[in-house]
C-alpha cells in the first residue's frame, strides 16, 4: 500500500501550491479592481483646488449633457477628471442650462469653479453687433465685419453677391437689400459670411410672419416686396414713430394721383450706390440718372433703400387715415408736419428754412 501512494504524495502538494497561487492572483487582482472601481465610481473625484491658470477655448455642443461636457472639459485640461464635473453638475440644477457655444476658461481648474464660469455669460465668447433700422445692406455689411473679426467684409460681400444660397423668401426675387433685418446679434466663433447673414435674413422672416406681412400686403392690393419698399421709404424719411404711419399713408396717396414722390432718401441711395455721401442735397442733385431717384422717375423705386424695422413694416401695411400729400421737417427733434396742398407745403418748407436751418 506505502509503495502505491508515496509517489502521488508531491503531485498532491504541487496541485495544492497552484491553487493557492491562483488564489492570490485573483484575489489580489480582485482587490485592485475594487480599489479602480472605487476611484472610479465610488471614492472622492480627483479634482483641482484652485481657480485655474492661463486660458483655454472650449466648445460646447448643442445637446451636450454634464457627462459630455465634463469629458471635454477633461481633455482640454480644465477639470481634473469628468466626474468631478459631473458631480458638481449635479448639485446645481442651473447646470441645465448651460448654452451651446464657445467659452473662455482656465487650465486646472476647481470643477464647481468651471461649473460656475459656463453659467457666467462673460465667460461666453460671442461677437455682438446692432444693426440700427433704415440701414443699408453695404453698411449693414460694414457694421458685421467691423464687430465680428473673424468674418471679413470681402466675404460677406461675396456672400451678399450670391443670394441663392441665404434663404431669402421667393417674393425677394434673389434681392438681398432690406432682408437683412435690423436688431441686435451675438456671432459665435467660426461663423461663416453665408451663416451670418442667413441669420439675419432669418430673422427678417420671423417678424413678417409676426406682422403677417404677406397676407396684409395683398388687403392694400401690394406686393410683400412692396410693402417691404414702402417701410424702406418711411424708415429713410423719418425717425419719429408718431409721423410713420402718415408718411406711409403720403406715399399711397401719391401714388394713387399718380404724383411723382419726390424723397431725398432715394435720392441719397443713388448717391450711396454710387459711393458718395450725401448728408444734404442740393437742387443740382436732383438730377442725378438713377431709377431710384423719386423727383425723375414715377412710382416706387425699384427696390428697398435700407432694411427697415418692425415699426415701419407695420406703419406701411397700417398707414394713417388722411388727405396728405406732403410733409416737411418742421424741428430738430425730426417732427414733420403734413399738408394737402402745394400752398400748405410752400408755408412748411418757409418754417423749415426758418426754424431748422435758421435762414
Amino acid at each position: 500500500m506505502s509503495d502505491e501512494t508515496a509517489p502521488g504524495a508531491p503531485r498532491g502538494r504541487f496541485g495544492v501550491l497552484v491553487v493557492l497561487v491562483v488564489l492570490a492572483v485573483v484575489l489580489g487582482g480582485a482587490l485592485l479592481g475594487g480599489r479602480a472601481l472605487w476611484a472610479a465610481f465610488g471614492g472622492p473625484a480627483p479634482d483641482y483646488s484652485g481657480t485655474g491658470e492661463g486660458s483655454v477655448t472650449v466648445q460646447v455642443t448643442k445637446g451636450a449633457s454634464a457627462a459630455g461636457i465634463g469629458d471635454t472639459l477633461e481633455t482640454a485640461g480644465v477639470v481634473k477628471s469628468a466626474r468631478a464635473f459631473r458631480n458638481a453638475a449635479k448639485k446645481d440644477e442651473r447646470a441645465l442650462g448651460i448654452q451651446p457655444g464657445y467659452y473662455r476658461l482656465r487650465t486646472r481648474m476647481k470643477a464647481k469653479l468651471a461649473l460656475d464660469l459656463l453659467l457666467d455669460p462673460a465667460s461666453r465668447l460671442r461677437s455682438r453687433v446692432t444693426i440700427p433700422e433704415g440701414t443699408s445692406l453695404d453698411r449693414t455689411l460694414q457694421l458685421i465685419a467691423r464687430n465680428v473679426s473673424d468674418v471679413p467684409l470681402a466675404s460677406l460681400r461675396e456672400a451678399a453677391a450670391n443670394p441663392a444660397a441665404l434663404g431669402l423668401p421667393a417674393y425677394a426675387g434673389g434681392r438681398v437689400e432690406g432682408f437683412l433685418f435690423p436688431a441686435t446679434y451675438d456671432i459665435e466663433p467660426g461663423t461663416s459670411a453665408v451663416d451670418v447673414l442667413r441669420t439675419l435674413i432669418q430673422e427678417f422672416e420671423v417678424r413678417a410672419a409676426r406682422l403677417q406681412l404677406e397676407e396684409r400686403a395683398a388687403a392694400l392690393h401690394i406686393t410683400p416686396y412692396q410693402a417691404l419698399v414702402v417701410a424702406s421709404l418711411v424708415e429713410g424719411e423719418t425717425g419719429n414713430a408718431s409721423d410713420r404711419g402718415k408718411v406711409a399713408r403720403v406715399v399711397y396717396n401719391r401714388l394713387g394721383r399718380p404724383m411723382r414722390l419726390q424723397f431725398d432718401s432715394t435720392v441719397k441711395y443713388a448717391y450711396a450706390l454710387r459711393g458718395e455721401t450725401k448728408t444734404r442735397l442740393l437742387y443740382k442733385d436732383l438730377d442725378i440718372a438713377s431709377p431710384f431717384n423719386t423727383y425723375r422717375n414715377s412710382g416706387l423705386p425699384p427696390a428697398p433703400i435700407n432694411s427697415p424695422g418692425e415699426a415701419a413694416l407695420e406703419a406701411a401695411l397700417s398707414p394713417t387715415p388722411g388727405p396728405w400729400l406732403y410733409f416737411v421737417v418742421i424741428d430738430k427733434q425730426g417732427r414733420s408736419a403734413f399738408a394737402t396742398t402745394s400752398e400748405e407745403f410752400a408755408a412748411l418748407k418757409a418754417r423749415y428754412k426758418k426754424d431748422v436751418l435758421g435762414q
